[in-house]
């Protein structure tokens, strides 16, 4: 049995530690100052695999039939195991890869190489005088040193967790175990736990500095291999101890083959189920990881919620912090171009790889306890960061489409309102030179009507010149028609007849400043005008309903002149300037919504209706006016 547990534990030895070298060197990211590698865990690996290897040659190949491997490689061996203790100890006292900072922590380390150098200053000298190896003496000084150093090493250690302490502190125990035990010369027949703890201690030696000091890129891919290896080992182990025959011993028979093969084939089958287990086990017991995958899913959730940057940013942190255990978690927008700096007091930066500056990196603050930043932690960071990457892309381009569109409308409505003040400013001469024209006559036939009529006019142009906003009422319009009626009147006299019919509560109803005196203007040239009976120029409003619902507002002058054929009708349209200036403003109002149409028939005289949306509280207008 202990023949049988030794070439097991030391073949697991020697697999371990070489995964554990090959990390180290395929990983120079995990660089630390101007070493390309890290001397702790360069060292770590190569003495655990030099004592395994030595101790199996040394204990296999004389089982093998085989001559013994050189007492150099021996001795080698030993010197190897003595050393892994102090680089536990090295381990323990340095924080997160830095030096060594305190006197009595450097005290405690130089202490712990020095032990390990005089054991191997004692193994050699064991070979020169060509005694048994090891060393006895070496030996037992390294199982009380290392037991006595202990004490220091708790005391200087406090602030550390104590599932960390509790790991380095068993780990050192079983090591001066373990070199009591080989100081032994193997005299006598001893227990396989006995077989276990003796040559076997450089395993929980390399566990505890993995857990101690393992850079975060592959430690838990290590710890995992590396635990799935030993359960797979312990599995074959106590299935070949509780199942085999003691037969086994020398393999004959065909029932033996059979069972052996059984096992083998079991083994393999069971090694998927074992690693599933071992990941679970690293990541819910030993790195009490949260579930990623449902933590992604959640922050992926919240963040279509989110068309800001700025709260996306700040939920994404909030919702890292618990799952990483870390002390704070913040972001920062860093320069357009160039490398980001990194705070050395941060755990770790992440960048958000989003398509356009400015850029945003994520903070990790310290992790409490006694959490790391490992590869599965940032691989769900880089995943994370990719999602809100997209996310920020999307706001960003909702926002940019939002920010053209309003351009666009407001370079349309600076469009409009320009081309409604050059149509306004193109009506006012317009009407300025027929009032003018009318006063002309007066002042021939009857000069102090005349006078009274330029009164009229002055208080005329001083509204018109005061209407210079985009809307006015329908009031308004009709007390400048009034005042344009009365020049009018005092020229045509009993000619002209007006019959204005609008409700009260209509008069409040916003529409296009100077809209309706061209109308009325039109109405008493080109219609009244030309009868020598003259003629009637009616204005009338209503409120009807829109197919779509909406409430619009109906505004009709018509007259009883001359009217025109429709041919002369469209002529007319196409030089006149009136009629043209009001559909353009009514399109640059109102769009399609608005709508004027002329009809005219010879002598019945001419109808110009307009319709145009209404204000929404218009409706209740028209109800309390029926």
């Amino acid at each position: 049995m202990g023949e049988l547990l030794n070439v097991i534990g030391l073949s697991a030895g020697v697999a371990l530690y070489a995964m554990l070298l090959a990390m180290v060197l395929q990983a120079p990211g995990a660089s630390r100052g101007p070493s390309r590698f890290d001397p702790l865990l360069l060292g770590t690996a190569v003495l655990g695999l030099v004592w395994n290897l030595c101790e199996l040659l040394d204990y296999e190949l004389p089982r093998l039939g085989l001559s013994a491997p050189s007492q150099v490689l021996t001795a080698l061996g030993f010197s190897a195991l003595g050393f892994l203790p102090a680089v536990v100890v090295h381990s323990v006292l340095r924080r997160e890869r830095d030096e060594v900072r305190s006197s009595f922590k450097w005290i405690i380390a130089a202490s712990a190489y020095g032990i390990s150098g005089v054991a191997t200053m004692l193994q050699a000298w064991t070979l020169g005088t060509g005694s048994a190896l090891p060393s006895v003496l070496a030996m037992q000084l390294l199982t009380s040193a290392y037991v006595a150093l202990l004490v220091p090493l708790t005391l200087v250690t406090r602030g550390q967790p104590g599932a960390r302490r509790a790991l380095w502190a068993a780990a050192l125990s079983i090591f001066a175990v373990s070199a009591m035990h080989l100081g032994q010369f193997h005299q006598g027949e001893q227990p396989w736990i006995g077989e276990l703890l003796g040559h076997h201690a450089s395993l929980p030696l390399a566990v505890a500095i993995l857990y101690q000091d393992f850079p975060f890129a592959f430690a838990d891919l290590f710890l995992k291999r590396a635990l799935t290896l030993l359960a797979l080992v312990t599995a074959a182990f106590v299935t070949v101890v509780n199942l085999s025959p003691p037969s086994m011993s020398g393999v004959s028979g065909t029932t033996d083959v059979g069972l052996l093969v059984t096992l083998w084939v079991g083994t393999a089958l069971l090694y998927p189920s074992l690693r599933a287990v071992t990941a679970w086990f690293v990541d819910s017991v030993i790195f009490a990881r949260p579930d990623y995958e449902a933590v992604r899913a959640s922050l992926a959730v919240a963040a279509q919620q989110h068309q800001a940057v700025v709260p996306l940013l700040n939920e994404a942190c909030g919702r890292l912090g618990p799952a990483l255990s870390a002390s704070a978690v913040g972001w920062r927008e860093v320069p357009e171009a160039g490398p980001v700096d990194t705070d050395p007091a941060v755990a770790a930066t992440v960048e958000i790889p989003v398509a356009e500056p400015p850029r945003y990196v994520v903070e990790i603050g310290a992790l409490t306890g006694g959490r790391r930043i490992l590869s599965d932690d940032r691989a769900f960071l880089d995943a994370t960061a990719t999602m809100l990457a997209r996310r920020i892309d999307a706001i960003r381009l909702t926002h940019e489409r939002y920010e053209r569109e309003l351009r666009e409308r407001e370079i349309s409505r600076l469009v409009a309102e320009a081309e409604l003040r050059a149509l306004r400013s193109q009506i006012n001469p317009h009407f300025l030179f027929n009032a003018l024209t009318t006063i002309g006559h007066l002042i021939q036939t009857a000069p102090p009507r005349a006078l009274e009529t330029l009164m009229r006019l002055t208080a005329l142009l001083r509204g018109v010149l005061r209407s210079e906003g985009e809307l006015t009422t329908l009031g308004r319009e009709l007390e400048l028609i009034e005042s344009y009626l009365d020049i009018e009147r005092a020229r045509f006299e009993e000619r002209l007849r007006v019959h204005i019919d609008v409700p009260g509560s209509l008069t409040h109803v916003r529409v296009p400043p100077l809209i309706l005196q061209p109308l009325v203007e039109n109405a008493i040239k080109h219609g009244i005008g030309p009868e020598r009976g003259g003629g009637e120029v009616v204005v009338s409003a209503r409120l009807e309903t829109a197919p779509g619902g909406a409430a619009e507002l109906v505004v009709i002058v018509r007259d009883t002149g001359a009217g025109v054929s429709e041919k002369e009708l469209r002529r007319g349209r196409k030089a006149g300037v009136g009629l043209k200036n009001i559909e353009r403003r009514l399109a640059c109002q109102y769009g399609p919504a608005a709508t004027l149409s002329v009809r005219s028939t010879p002598g019945r005289g001419t109808m110009v209706e307009i319709r145009l949306p209404a204000e929404q509280r218009v409706p209740e207008l028209a109800r309390s006016a029926r």
